[in-house]
């Protein structure tokens, strides 16, 4: 059985409801109904039109999220990916309709269209005037079904918040229908599925794709799409999508829309933005008007990783329902955005410049070793991206491979002196890796630099004074010191044989090759220990057998020196 915070699974949608109503002092639970409603409803004859929706659970937030103020008077919960019954939707309209009447916003699925029609029949016969609209947005079945049997999916969201709306402002039970459907019918939506989604008390997910699969076209229940095909990325798909919907609803050149970038349950918000980006960017390169965007989990698929597009052909009645107000808590606010990007110039400071003298003698020797170093990192970027994720964040070879783009797109000129090679890629790693390990590498760098300033060709020995000043600068600026099972494990060791080395009278490449062997072999010894600091120490004895990433980077930066030298 997959995993899942839940208790009895039979009971998942009650004690759901039970939690979104517990988390609120503005909305309500029908006692044996799965219904929220808004709690302190006025007299039925003050009450303005009800909106009310619902369906299957596991699209949370949806439904119970948007009861609120402006937006759903009432929303109606079935088993999850089951329709509700007819008696649940006729409680709900009793409970929250009078005579102005209700709104049924139902997504265009057999069971929803049966219970919500059934229930608006009879609630008709006791007088209750109701309207039902049906949304039918999912444009990738253009090709399979007519558009009367098209799925409802996330852009229903769009239209609860007009009809919701609309309501709030006074309209007429018929006002109030005509503008929720006639926006339904500018509505296009279309989603894409990186893998399926597990339900409560299940032990596998609907169906299986392999690592490099995608499904295109799916709708909301854990199905799969129209069609499957190999992963593209973020930008390709969303051309992808786009262009079904923009052709589908007929969008173009001048036309004003709002767009909702949907995660379907188990998409991060780092790939929804990606996502919003590329799309903002599309379609304002055809000339057409991005005036609102919504970027979130709004409609779900339990945990399903993917995400839809939805486009709704905007005019001035339906921006200023977007905009109403509304106390609807899981909607996500204004979704006003700039013309452009507001792009704001990074401000410069005197630490950032840097005096290049002529190009010394060990100019070309130092640019060599630097690019080698730069190159290597960049190989071993797998290397230490799996140690780190044993015993860390995994961030280590990402942020370690953009220090090495940032050395290899350092200037000719950086490399004059040792001084300006060492300051200059300090500044170039501070830029570059954000974490710790920036800070770490550029004060070392920078302080060493800093004591070679004066040394257009250092001794051995000047360079080994200059190690230590660096390896030293990590330990004061971390806190950390040998044995704490960090990159001083491997740098402190090195800075001594270094030292001893040249002390001894070793040549030069002979002394850096006993540092590179002592790091290398402190490097090994954390294997055994265990953190003190960093976010290893999180782990505690679950980080021991495996060494530390950042100390066989040290290890690995100085042997592809001395093999350089």
């Amino acid at each position: 059985m997959s995993k899942k915070l839940i208790n009895n699974p039979k009971n998942v949608v009650r004690e759901m409801l039970e939690g979104v109503v517990d988390g609120s002092d503005e909305l309500a639970l029908l006692e044996h109904d799965n219904v929220v409603l808004q709690a302190g409803l006025p007299a039925p004859d003050e009450r303005p039109v009800a909106i009310i929706s619902g369906g299957g659970s596991g699209h949370e937030p949806a439904h119970a999220g948007y009861v609120g103020k402006g937006m759903l008077t009432g929303a109606v919960a079935g088993d999850v990916f089951t329709s509700p019954s007819t008696d649940a939707v006729l409680h709900a309209i009793r409970a929250c309709a009078g005579p102005a009447g209700a709104v049924l916003v139902v997504k265009n699925y057999t069971g929803d269209r049966l219970n919500f029609g059934l229930a608006a029949e009879l609630a008709q016969t006791e007088g209750i005037p109701v309207e039902i609209v049906v949304v039918a947005d999912d444009v990738s079945l253009h090709q399979t079904v007519s558009e009367d049997r098209r799925r409802g999916i996330a852009g229903t969201v769009l239209i609860h918040k007009i009809v919701g709306g609309a309501a709030a402002a006074g309209k007429s039970l018929a006002e109030v229908a005509d503008i929720a459907r006639n926006a339904a019918r500018d509505l296009g939506s279309m989603g894409v599925a990186l893998g399926a989604c597990t339900l409560p008390g299940a032990n596998k997910p609907g169906f299986t794709l392999e690592d490099d699969e995608i499904e295109l076209g799916l709708g909301i229940h854990g199905e799969k799409g129209v069609a499957r095909r190999k992963i593209s990325t973020a930008d390709e798909l969303v051309e992808i999508i786009l262009k079904t919907i923009l052709d589908d609803r007929n969008i173009g050149k001048g036309d004003k829309v709002a767009l909702l970038v949907n995660g379907l349950g188990g998409t991060s918000s780092m790939e929804l933005a990606i996502m919003t980006r590329h799309a903002i960017a599309h379609l304002r390169a055809q000339s057409i008007n991005v005036a609102r965007v919504w970027t979130g989990t709004l409609l779900s698929a339990i945990d399903m990783p993917g995400c839809s597009l939805s486009l709704l052909k905007l005019d001035d009645t339906r921006t200023h329902l977007l905009d109403a107000t509304t106390t609807a808590r899981a909607w996500p606010g204004s979704g006003t955005i700039a013309a452009k990007r507001q792009e704001i110039k990074d401000p410069a400071g005197s630490s950032d410049d840097i005096t290049y003298p002529e190009r010394g003698p060990l100019a070309d020797k130092i640019e060599g070793i630097g690019q080698a170093v730069a190159k290597k990192l960049k190989a071993e970027e797998p290397q230490l991206t799996d140690l780190d994720t044993k015993a860390g964040d995994g961030d280590l070879g990402a942020s370690l491979e953009r220090g090495a783009d940032a050395i290899l797109a350092l200037p000719h000129k950086a490399w004059a002196t040792p001084s300006t090679a060492l300051i200059a890629t300090g500044n170039a790693l501070r830029k570059a890796i954000a974490g710790s390990s920036g800070p770490f590498y550029a004060n070392a760098l920078i302080r060493a630099g800093r004591h070679l300033q004066d040394e257009a060709t250092p001794n051995p020995a000047q360079w080994a004074d200059a190690f230590e000043t660096g390896a030293k600068a990590i330990a004061e600026l971390g806190g950390a010191k040998e044995g704490d099972r960090t990159m001083l494990d491997a740098l402190l060791p090195a800075a001594k044989a270094f030292n001893d080395a040249t002390k001894a009278g070793k040549p030069a490449k002979e002394a850096w090759q006993a540092a590179s062997d002592a790091a290398r072999k402190g490097a090994d010894s954390t294997t055994d220990m265990t953190p003190e600091l960093g976010r290893a120490s999180y782990l505690g004895d679950r980080a021991v057998g495996v060494p530390d990433g950042g100390a066989v980077a040290v290890a690995i930066w100085m042997q592809e020196i001395a093999d350089n030298l």
